[in-house]
């Protein structure tokens, strides 16, 4: 507590649990509610009140602390300052809420008000709820008294105590950062890896990251900046096993007290500051090596080794809490949290107990269990070369060991590494030689384990694009259910395509979808340029092709193939011999398009139309289409027939024939309409695909995606394709239309009566800016609707839906929450390409894909 001319200053921990103590009467609630939030606020009184409807209900004081307690303990859990509000003068009731601090990692802060027992007699007297006396109040004020000596004893991190009216009136609370917090220090960042005593090869790695050395008078380099004013972070272990630890310490301090560098501690440090300090440790693994070290530099060195590692924080959370380095990694649950156990995480790791046949620890690994979305930099177990393992890396390469040291750059996420100069200290557990540097690029990725329920049962997906998108559990379930059952692996299932709904409903006479809609919709949400695509009628595919099995295996983590190709819902067209066939001719299509070198890429997603319809749809074709076309045309034919012949006998059944000839003539069309979108096809011969856009695509850990690229970009990237394999390859016939100029638009209307009545589907219009276009409003607008012919539409609501009073019934479809889904698919399917790009974990991106296969469970008529 610091002393002001205004009063007290109480300078509190940002996120604390704050236990007020004092007797009845001393002012504890009316400080509260100066002081702090009325949320932050739990009152025992007011717990009794809930639980008894009477806050001076002594009875129910169990059931009102219990209630006390779980509220306290859901909002520690959720990381908020919690004020205590009680009398808090036992200390039974104060361990109870200390343990409750520990529980989940806040550290707890006792504030003492302690006025004269007059002044609390007085006020106790003058309220009329308060009938207990003098001895009560004499009860507290000892219980008080006798247990403010041991508050810190009892694990408060910090005690103030207000001994006077005026004290308690004048006080001020603020607030400070936690030592952890350094979440407004953005960066850029170099991470390094454990150096343990290698400054030569420190030095080096300085200098390849850009880093200038400076040196004192003696020619000893003693801190390092880099020109573009980026900041190293070191990770711990700078000391023990390496040759020259003082050398290590004298740079780094350097560095840090300059500003150019941030540190964490390693468990060497923290076991060499209990040695410096006198305490009894085993002199082990280098420390001999350090303290022998130490004893050539001067006295003044040593105590400023000693000040520095001792007052290292275990772990920091940097980059608006999306960086957090800690020397032996750590979970969610901890980060920027403070206690002893987070501690012993950070500088140990979670360890069993035991020791392996090395007689080293025995851990854990938690990185194959995180799930957090902070990147989480670490060191302290020896690698032969770094991994991301769930957006976790290790970079202990084992520089000592005759490894390398490596640093990570951030946020660019690139590897840079020197190697050892020799191997410098022998390890007691085998480590394998230096025979290459670190990868380059981004690092090697391990994904141990490829999907989990929890990964994908979330209750919702958090998106840049539309904010948090729900996921209902009826839904989930079902979308678990085809995606354990029949999805492709896992790891080659990086996107599923949104639905797509229909453009406004027509009032054209004998029509239900008509262009002019569409061309109105996005007009209104002043789009000013629409792309119309021809709309293939297939099957939708999302083809990732690999330029060769080498890279698959590096990015993807799978062998023996060069990529997948799945439909809507994440399962295989064709056969693996088939599926290898169609992705070998698809990436020699790219290599002749030149698109490998041009996109720096060794990966692309593509999302396409497998052609034709009956590719994949034979057996719906076969049961469904078929039949009814069949049936239809000999039940209508016979029909006619019978009627003609009675008409001709003289029986008045005109208006009944003139009916049933219109729906003889509509189920003709309906097996017109089907059989024009279907043809032979013996494996592949026969087989074509139309893609339409370049979703993605990257170079081992390195990805891109293409949203802000217009769709003439991705339509000639088809047609680039179609021209390298024209046996394979279907290019997209397009025509760009101006919203807000008549004459534009009536040639897209006219091209879309061409494309319908040549037996097209219709088409698809699109914003032409790309995924990302917005309404003025700032909202995304739908990124495509359909716009579908009257033939075509036969074969969604049956031969006879042009009937009149059929249109007009249909008319009434609803077509909003269908936008709605495809909004929502669009922003979880943009939200998945980015995670791709970026490299994320697996499970990161199937949450995303996850909840689109999801949506598709919601109850939308599957007809729009």
């Amino acid at each position: 507590m610091t002393a002001t001319p205004d009063g007290p200053e109480l300078a509190l921990p940002d996120v604390c649990l704050i236990v007020l103590i004092g007797i009845s009467g001393s002012g504890k609630s009316t400080f509260a509610h100066r002081n702090f939030l009325p949320t932050q606020v739990i009152s025992s009184d007011f717990c009794r009140g809930l639980v008894a409807d009477d806050e001076n209900d002594q009875s129910a004081s169990a059931e009102a602390f219990e209630l006390l307690h779980y509220i306290v303990g859901k909002r520690l859990a959720g990381f908020r300052t919690t004020v205590v509000d009680a009398t808090n003068v036992q200390p039974f009731v104060r361990a109870q809420l200390v343990r409750i601090a520990r529980e989940h990692d806040v550290l707890p802060v006792a504030v003492v008000l302690d006025p004269p027992i007059t002044v609390c007699e007085e006020r106790n007297a003058a309220r009329a709820d308060r009938t207990f006396g003098s001895r009560v109040l004499r009860r507290q004020r000892s219980d008080l008294r006798s247990g403010m000596k041991k508050l810190a004893r009892e694990g408060f991190r910090q005690v103030h105590v207000l001994s006077s009216v005026d004290e308690i009136d004048s006080a001020r609370v603020t607030y400070t950062r936690l030592r952890s917090d350094l979440r407004h220090v953005t960066g850029p960042f170099d991470v390094v890896g454990d150096v343990h005593g290698c400054r030569s090869e420190l030095e080096t790695l300085l200098a390849e990251l850009g880093y200038v050395l400076r040196r004192d008078d003696t020619d000893r380099v003693v801190g390092a900046r880099h020109p573009d004013g980026r900041t190293a972070v070191f990770v711990g272990d700078l000391v023990d096993r390496g040759p020259d630890t003082p050398g290590v310490l004298r740079l780094v301090m350097g560095m840090v007290t300059d500003g150019d560098a941030l540190c964490v501690p390693g468990n060497h440090e923290d076991k060499l500051v209990r040695k410096l300090k006198g305490r009894n440790v085993k002199v082990s693994h280098g420390l001999a090596e350090t303290l022998a070290q130490l004893d050539e530099e001067p006295e003044e060195f040593r105590r400023q080794v000693l000040e520095f590692c001792d007052g290292l924080v275990a772990h920091i959370v940097l980059d608006e809490g999306r960086l957090v380095v800690a020397h032996a990694g750590l979970k969610e649950a901890y980060h920027g949290r403070t206690s002893g156990r987070v501690r012993s995480f950070a500088l140990y790791g979670d360890t069993t107990g035991e020791t392996d046949e090395y007689g080293l620890p025995v851990r854990l690994p938690w990185a194959n269990d995180y799930r957090g979305r902070a990147m989480v930099l670490y060191g302290h177990t020896p690698m032969p070369e770094v991994q991301w393992v769930n957006n976790t890396m290790c970079l202990d390469t084992g520089c000592a060991f005759g490894g390398t040291l490596t640093a990570l750059r951030y946020p660019e996420r690139e590897i840079v590494a020197v190697p050892a100069e020799q191997v410098w200290y022998e390890p007691a557990k085998p480590f394998p030689p230096n025979t290459t540097l670190a990868p380059a690029g981004g690092g090697a990725r391990a994904e141990p384990r490829l999907l989990d329920i929890d990964d994908v049962s979330r209750g919702g997906v958090d998106t840049a694009y539309q904010g948090r998108i729900a996921v209902r559990e009826p839904n989930a379930a079902a979308a678990l259910e085809v995606m354990s059952r029949f999805a492709i692996d896992p790891r080659l299932l990086l996107y599923l395509p949104p639905t797509m709904s229909p453009c406004a409903t027509s009032r054209a006479e004998g029509l239900l979808e008509h262009p002019d809609e569409a061309y109105a919709g996005y007009r209104a949400d002043g789009v000013a340029a629409v792309m119309c695509e021809e709309k293939h009628m297939g099957s939708r595919a999302v083809a990732l092709v690999c330029r060769d099995e080498k890279g698959a295996a590096q990015r993807f983590g799978v062998d023996g193939v060069t990529g997948a190709m799945h439909t809507r819902t994440g399962r295989s067209f064709f056969s693996p011999e088939l599926t290898a066939t169609l992705l070998d001719r698809l990436a020699d299509a790219v290599t002749g398009a030149g698109l490998w070198d041009e996109l720096a890429a060794d990966w692309l997603l593509l999302d396409a139309e497998l052609l034709p319809w009956s590719a994949k749809a034979g057996r719906l074709i076969d049961e469904q289409y078929a039949p009814v076309g069949a049936a239809s045309a000999a039940a209508l034919g016979a029909a006619v027939e019978s009627l003609r012949a009675a008409s001709e006998r003289g029986i008045d059944v005109g208006d009944l024939l003139d009916r049933t000839g219109a729906r003889a003539v509509n189920a003709a069309a309906f097996t017109t309409a089907y059989r024009r979108y279907v043809w032979d096809t013996d494996g592949l011969d026969g087989v074509r695909l139309a893609p339409f856009h370049l979703l993605a695509s990257g170079q081992g850990e390195d990805g891109r995606t293409y949203h802000e690229s217009d769709h003439r970009w991705h339509l000639s990237i088809g047609a680039r394709l179609a021209e390298a394999a024209p046996d394979l390859v279907t290019p997209t016939r397009s025509l760009l239309v101006d919203t807000g100029d008549d004459e534009s638009v009536a040639a897209g209307v006219a091209w879309w009566e061409e494309l319908t009545a040549a037996g097209g589907e219709g088409m698809v219009v699109k914003p032409a800016g790309g995924s990302l276009s917005r309404a003025t409003t700032g909202r995304l607008v739908q990124p495509g609707v359909k716009c579908r012919g009257p033939e075509y539409l036969r074969l969604v609501y049956g031969p006879e839906y042009t009937d009149p009073a059929n249109l007009e019934r249909l008319r009434n479809r609803g077509i909003g929450a269908k936008a709605s889904l495809a909004l929502r698919e669009h922003a979880l399917g943009l939200e998945a390409l980015d995670r791709v790009a970026r490299g994320e974990p697996l499970w990161r991106v199937h949450e995303c894909v996850f909840a689109v296969l999801a949506l598709e469970s919601e109850p939308v008529d599957p007809r729009l």
